[in-house]
Parts: C-alpha cells; structure tokens; sequence
C-alpha cells in the first residue's frame, strides 16, 4: 500500500474520534439550555392539577415537582379512583417520561393515634392527621405551642376518624412537651393523653402537673409518666411549728412517696396540721433508703416542741426546742443507734423551755383507754393510774404520757375530775390543754350523759373552764353559750362565698359552709343568726332586673350532685320561690249578691326584693330546709348590703 493511502486511512479514523468532543459539547449545551425549561413547564402544570385536587376550605392534597422529566408526587389521596384520575392527568401532560411516588390512600384510623416526640433541635410528629387539614394548616395551628426557634418534623399521614376538636388538643398536648426533656413524648390515642418522659426541672414539673387539670374539654388522662427531674442539692427538711403543726419541704423521690410522707406526719402534727412544700426530684444517693429516710426523719421531729430536722449530703441534723428533757437523750440514741444505712449525724443544737400549751389526752375506745401527752411527775401520773383503774374491768390501761414542765397550777384536781367520767362513758375522750378540759363522747343512758355534763363542770377548779359534749344513742348533743359563739367563730373564720355577678343562684361552693351552720345550729339550740347579701363588683355587667326564684338550683341536677343534709327533708316540699317577707292577705268578708260592692282603695304592693335582699333569701331558704327553725334565721332588712369581696355575711342577733 502506497503511504498516501495509508495516511488517508488514518485521517479517516482519527476524524471519528476528534468529533466526539464536539458532538459531546453541542449535545451538553443543548441540555442545559432545553431541560430546565422542559422542567418548569412540567412544574407548573403538575402543580395546576395538583391545585385542582383541593377541597372547599382544605389544601391539596397532591404534591408534584418536577425533576428534569419525571414528576415526584406524594399525598393521600381521599379515595383509588381519585388517585388514578390524578396519575392519568398527570401522565398525559406533554414531555413527562414518568411519574415517582408514592401517592397513598386516605384510610379510617382507629385508634386515631398522634404521637409528638421531642429531639435534641425540634419536634417530631408521627402517626394520623385528620384527613380534612393539611399538613402545613395543621403545622400553623401548632406553632404557638413550640418554644421560638424549634423545628416541627412533620411524619404524619392524613386519616379519617379524628376525634372532635383534635387541633385543640393536639396543640394544648404539644405545649405540655415544652415541660419535658428531649427523648419524652405526648400521644393522643382518640380522647385519651398520656406523656411519657423526664420533666425538664423541678418548676417545669409542677407547672405541669397543674395545667394537666384543666384538660380539652371531652379528653381524659390516660397514660402518665414523668420521671422527675435531677437535683444535685437533694434535701429533706421536716419543721415542727408552734402550735404544733408540721412543714415538708424539700424534695421527695414520687408523688408516691410524697402521700406516704403526708401520712405519717399527720400523726405527729397536732389536729393533723400538716403543711406540704416538697417537690419531686432525683438525686438521693442510691445507698439512702428512700422509704426509711423521712420516716427516721419524721420521728426526730416527733420529739421537738418547735425546730427542724434535715438531711442534707447524706446528713442529719437537727436544732430547736425538745418536746421534754427526756427528748434529747431519746435523740441522741437514735442517732447513734438507728440511723438508716447511707445517713451520718450532723450538727445537734436542742434546748428545752416548758410545755405550753401544756396537753394531756385520754380515749377511751371499744377495748382501752391510752393517755397520751405529758404530766409534772411520776407521782402524778401515779396517782391518776390508781384512779382509772378500779373503773376498768375488761379495758387495757395503755400509758404513753411524757414528764414535762410547764402543767398549770391544780392540774392533778382537774385530770382526777375528768377522768373518772370514763367509766361512764361507751366511747369518748378528755383533752386537757392548759387550764381548758374538753370532754367528748357517748354514754349509753341518758342518766348518765346528765350526770357528765353536771358533775364535770361542777368539779373545775377555779381558773379552769370545761366544755362537755356528751351524748346518749339517739340524743342530740347541745354545747354551751361559749362554746356556739367560738364554734361559730371557727365557721366564718374566712369570706363566705360569693354569688355570680347578676346571679341569686346558690352555687355548689356554699354548700360545705351552709351545712357546717346547719349542723351546729342543731348543738345551739339559742343560736340566731341574720344573713346579709352583697352586692355585685364594680364594672360587672349590668343585667336585667331578676326575678324572686328560688335560690338553689333545679332538684334535678344540684341535689343529685350533693348528697349531705342540706337536701329538703322528706316530709318538707321545696318551694320555688323564695320566702315572702309580705303579710298573708286577709279572707275578704262574704257579702250579699245584691248588695253593691263597696270601692276601695288599692292597698299598695310591697316592693320587689332587690337582688342583695334575694341572695339573702336564699341563704335562709337553703338553711330552713337544712334544718333551722324559723327563728334562727332571718334576712337582714332591705338596704344593708356587704361589698362583693367580702362575700355573703352571718352575724349573731339578739
């Protein structure tokens, strides 16, 4: 082959691969310039029919974005057929190679479940939506629960059978996740919340604990777990008040823990004042028994008159004023002998001073009669088991009482008059504090339950004063003049409630105090008490002029709701008017037929009772049918008002 063959030959086998880059650059800028037009002309279009596919007052729910030639669609669509009409429209559109889903079917739930999970930068939502809200209307509905800043994660899928109000309560539960740590969570199954997780803080707990009171209207509480939050100053603190009360405060480990806390510092407190401050937290050292803490606690503080016990570090300490002088022995050996495992002994500051109020108690019940409390000396104490126990033949004589200083000057001649009415008496009780004995209790004749009363208070040294309540089956205890006026005191110590602006309508509220008055106007036989209304607060809205009804609400509903002796008596009907201050209308005089009537004057109508008169009416009618004779209670006269922040007013008359 001759060489210019030879080079035409590889010239034409050179061309084919020196055009290829060209064909490659032609083909490259045509692309560029071609498909991203070919895209948002399919974009726009998808998007038209997406658009299509809302109904009145709902979003879309097709989604479609083009990517170079194909259509990615998502969403539920409400049923097949509508899904396949979608796809076919979408389909024909001009230059679209194929359609990317997928595009699901909107499905009956039940249980409707929502789940919103907290993650360390925002909110995760799994599970149904209702089908009839849109995702991003849904996500604005939500917005003012989430804390600025957070992220919401939308992964739910549109269902039906929500329940009613689900916007409501998915937002009220989704503000309850700004109270909890990452990883916790709220759900919605149908009407029922439960929380599951770690409270943020200890504020953020109690803050939560209260707002999960005032639920959605129509939801419940199901499931809830909240592990309390971390502390690292975890502290326990148990504070004896004059007078006797208890303080808790610091922190507990569970709610749990807290009722059985509650509970045994009730039996030390007097009257069972106990006043609850603590709060929930971990951080108690794992080698603290949790239950044997606060009782060990509890039990110091048993022995102070006034002061404070606390553990704190994993230590006890305790200062202020022993109950006697045998308490600070008694305290020193249970701090040396019966410490819980974990605890140390801390600081111990304690003085004594005498008792005061100075208290001894006696009960007698079905098997025993115990004394408790304190007395001067093992002489008297003695003195007064020698007398008590030729009077018992089948009771246990159990003594817990306490030497301490401080007892009142004939003491010893009170307690040995008071006592002996024990034998007397089937069950009952002697509480001696200072110079004032009250006695208690049921006798099983009449005769006896006289005698009690006479003798007792007949025996009092002079100073000492006796309140005797005894009682025989069937017999209705009375109390002394005294003795109303400071029960009464008791009764009213705080405002009485309110009515409604506009309203002379008894609410649920009076009834607790209303039944404490009707129950001791029954031991007061000469107690008379005048009821005053009050007026409404200043910029309340004005109302029409009421109408005299009656005060308390229909039978139907109010009395189903209390059961207690405020109801009518049987043999007493309920009117439904409030009691007439007017006088009964004279019979008019039966005169001939023929004889000419006589024209006289109309007798002028009393005036309508105002609405502070009206409220003080109801309060008398609610009272007479609880039981108060007709003379023990009155409606103050028409223009004595009480301002509204006072409340309803009760006041002795003569």
């Amino acid at each position: 082959m001759s060489a210019a063959s030879t080079f035409r030959d590889r010239c034409r086998r050179i061309g084919w691969a020196a055009g290829l880059p060209g064909l490659a650059l032609i083909l490259g800028l045509s692309a560029a310039w071609v498909t991203p037009r070919i895209e948002s002309r399919l974009s726009g279009e998808a998007s038209a029919i997406a658009a299509a596919t809302a109904l009145p007052g709902a979003e879309p729910w097709l989604r479609a974005d083009a990517q170079g030639r194909d259509l990615v669609i998502t969403g539920e669509a409400p049923d097949a057929a509508t899904r396949d009409a979608a796809h076919e429209r979408l389909a024909r559109l001009d230059g679209v190679r194929r359609l990317v889903g997928p595009v699901g079917v909107v499905e009956l739930a039940s249980p409707f479940i929502w789940v919103a999970t907290r993650g360390p930068d925002g909110v995760d939502l799994t599970g149904f939506r209702p089908a009839e809200i849109g995702a991003s209307a849904l996500g604005e509905r939500l917005a003012p629960a989430l804390e600025p800043g957070t992220a919401l994660q939308d992964r739910t899928r549109a269902a039906l059978g929500s329940p009613p109000d689900f916007p409501l309560a998915a937002t009220y539960a989704l503000a309850r996740l700004r109270a909890l740590a990452p990883a916790s969570r709220v759900m919605l199954e149908d009407t029922r919340l439960s929380i599951i997780g770690e409270a943020a803080s200890v504020s953020d707990e109690e803050a939560l604990r209260a707002a999960l009171v005032a639920l959605p209207t129509g939801y419940s509480l199901g499931r809830v777990e909240i592990l309390p939050a971390w502390v690292s100053d975890f502290r326990f603190v148990v504070t004896r008040q004059p007078g006797g009360g208890v303080e808790l405060s610091g922190y507990v480990v569970s709610e749990a823990a807290r009722v059985a806390i509650r509970d045994q510092a009730a039996q030390i407190a007097e009257a069972g004042q106990v006043a609850d401050r603590m709060r929930s937290a971990r951080g108690l050292s794992a080698q603290i028994d949790a239950a044997a803490m606060p009782q060990f606690t509890l039990q110091i503080a048993g022995l102070l008159q006034e002061g404070s016990v606390t553990v704190a570090d994993a230590t006890v300490s305790a200062s202020g004023i022993a109950l006697d002088a045998q308490a600070i022995p008694e305290i020193e050996a249970l701090l040396r002998d019966r410490l819980p495992a974990g605890l140390k002994r801390g600081a111990v500051a304690l003085t004594t001073r005498p008792l005061s109020p100075y208290r001894i108690a006696l009960r007698r019940d079905a098997d025993s009669v115990t004394l408790t409390g304190h007395l001067p000396d093992a002489g008297t104490r003695e003195m007064l088991l020698a007398a008590l126990r030729p009077r018992l033949f089948r009771e246990r004589l159990v003594d817990r009482t306490r030497l301490g200083q401080g007892a009142p000057a004939d003491l010893t001649r009170a307690l040995l008059a008071s006592a002996g009415s024990l034998a007397l008496m089937a069950k009952g009780g002697i509480r001696i504090a200072d110079r004032s004995v009250t006695l208690t209790g049921e006798s099983l004749y009449p005769q006896s339950a006289r005698r009690i009363r006479e003798e007792v208070t007949a025996a009092m040294p002079e100073g000492w004063s006796a309140d005797v309540t005894v009682t025989s089956p069937g017999e209705t205890p009375t109390r002394t003049p005294e003795a109303c006026g400071a029960a009464l005191d008791s009764v009213l110590k705080s405002p009485a409630p309110a009515f409604s602006p506009g309203s002379a309508t008894l609410k649920p509220a009076f009834y607790p105090r209303l039944d404490a008055i009707a129950a001791l106007a029954r031991t007061c036989p000469a107690l008379r008490l005048m009821v005053t209304g009050h007026s409404d607060p200043a910029g309340a809205a004005p109302t029409p002029k009421p109408t005299v009804e009656t005060a308390v609400e229909s039978t139907a509903s109010l009395e189903a709701d209390k059961p207690r002796s405020a109801k009518a008596p049987p043999d007493k009907p309920r009117t439904d008017k409030a009691p007439s201050t007017a006088p009964a209308a004279k019979p008019k005089s039966v005169k001939s037929e023929t004889a000419k009537p006589e024209a006289k004057p109309a007798a002028p109508a009393d005036p309508e009772p105002d609405l502070v008169q009206q409220r003080a009416l109801a309060v008398v009618e609610y009272l007479l049918q609880a039981g108060l004779r007709p003379d023990q209670v009155a409606a103050a006269p028409a223009g004595t008002i009480r301002p509204a922040s006072l409340g309803v007013g009760f006041a002795l008359r003569s």
